[in-house]
């Protein structure tokens, strides 16, 4: 799923916010493949920093771990 990420506007407020729409590619009635929004999410620029900030660090650990597996699977190949 592919993520559109843009500035929102805010009337009146010293808070910068980001508009995240969540898109998805789908086939239409003729076969071809369209984009389209399967959802939004709208946020504090900071809370969307910290919530990329832990999604890269979840990541990161599964990478740690990934590596450890193969090196593991290598051991029994031989």
């Amino acid at each position: 799923m592919a993520k559109v990420i843009a500035e929102k506007a805010v009337e009146s407020s010293s808070v910068k916010m980001v508009e995240i729409k969540h898109t998805k590619v789908m086939k239409n009635a003729s076969g071809n493949n369209v984009t389209v929004v399967d959802h939004t999410d709208v946020m504090s620029v900071d809370e969307a920093i910290s919530n990329a900030e832990a999604q890269l660090a979840r990541a990161e650990a599964n990478v740690t771990e990934l590596k450890a597996d193969i090196v593991a699977y290598k051991a029994i190949k031989g």
